[in-house]
């Protein structure tokens, strides 16, 4: 038997959704962060998808106070079901049973925000001894996209960790945890020599930086157990990734990289966010053509009247 063929298979998901969404005030001082609509939809349901067509349907969220709606969509509701029912409205009937069915769900509750790396850790119990994914709520992958599926074939071939890289702006590495790379046999994929979560522009290793999208090799939790708090006073998932890139495969390295350059679409920021909502739309057949040409129409005044472009 081959290393490849007594490898654990990646079975479960988890996703972090306890951060408080500060930089979405008032809106999220009730409604959580996750549960903002793109469009219809919020926005964490299409990160339970994208998790459930990679194969994965046992998805762990790691939620926190305030955040009960996330359960209540993933659950049935009984009484607008019925209601839906009785109108013979079959269309909102399956919009509604839909999230419910889509997987298993299960939760558990970050006490206190200590970063994702503590996040993480809070899913040691539910995942156990077998390799797992993480998928962020902020980073979401174009549907047509095959990341994760990509991710959990590297994971397959080599063993260890995986990262999803995508090439950023210089002004923008600030913003990620940015790595550097050596090439492998394969375009898409190659070796993590290192990690640096946040850095200033030119001490960043690359512009390759991680989205929200990783392989985790089980031996991250007891790394996590013994990583201090680093950047911004919290436990970081970055850090416990580093020291994994320095092991070998006996100790749960190495850590690889998919270089991803599909289309992701960012809703951590309002700005993105509102981008997001309006290239969604434009992608939906019943809408489009009512808001294409009225968004071309608002453009066109918009510039007419001194706007910028």
């Amino acid at each position: 038997m081959t290393d490849t063929e007594r490898r654990p298979g990646v079975a479960k998901a988890v996703v972090p959704a306890a951060g408080l969404g500060t930089r979405f005030l008032p809106a999220t001082k009730a409604t959580p962060k996750e549960m903002l609509p793109i469009v219809d939809k919020p926005a964490i349901q299409y990160v339970v998808e994208e998790a459930v067509a990679a194969g994965l349907d046992d998805v762990l969220m790691v939620t926190g106070r305030s955040k009960r709606s996330i359960e209540d969509h993933f659950d049935r509701a009984y009484e607008l079901e019925e209601a839906l029912r009785a109108k013979s409205d079959t269309q909102r009937l399956h919009a509604v049973r839909e999230s419910s069915e889509l997987a298993q769900v299960h939760y558990v509750r970050q006490g206190e925000p200590r970063g994702l790396g503590h996040a993480v850790l809070c899913a040691s119990a539910h995942v156990g001894d077998e390799p797992f994914a993480v998928l962020l709520g902020d980073d979401l992958i174009g549907p047509r996209e095959a990341l994760l599926r990509r991710m959990i074939q590297v994971r397959e071939t080599y063993g260890g960790s995986v990262v999803a890289l995508m090439e950023v702006e210089p002004e923008q590495v600030s913003l990620y945890g940015c790595a550097a790379i050596e090439p492998t046999g394969e375009d898409d994929v190659v070796t993590v020599t290192d990690l640096v979560e946040k850095p200033a522009a030119d001490q960043a290793p690359s512009r390759w930086a991680i989205i929200g999208r990783y392989i985790c090799d089980p031996a991250v939790f007891d790394v996590l157990r013994e990583t201090p708090p680093g950047r911004g006073g919290e436990i970081q998932l970055t850090d416990a990734l580093l020291e994994l890139a320095r092991r070998k495969p006996a100790d749960g390295g190495p850590v690889h990289g998919v270089l991803f350059r599909g289309q992701r679409y960012d809703t951590g920021n309002k700005a993105d966010y509102l981008r997001t909502v309006v290239e969604f739309a434009c992608e939906r057949p019943d809408l489009a053509a009512d808001l294409l040409p009225w968004l071309r129409d608002f453009v066109d005044r918009h510039t007419a009247a001194g706007g910028d472009a």
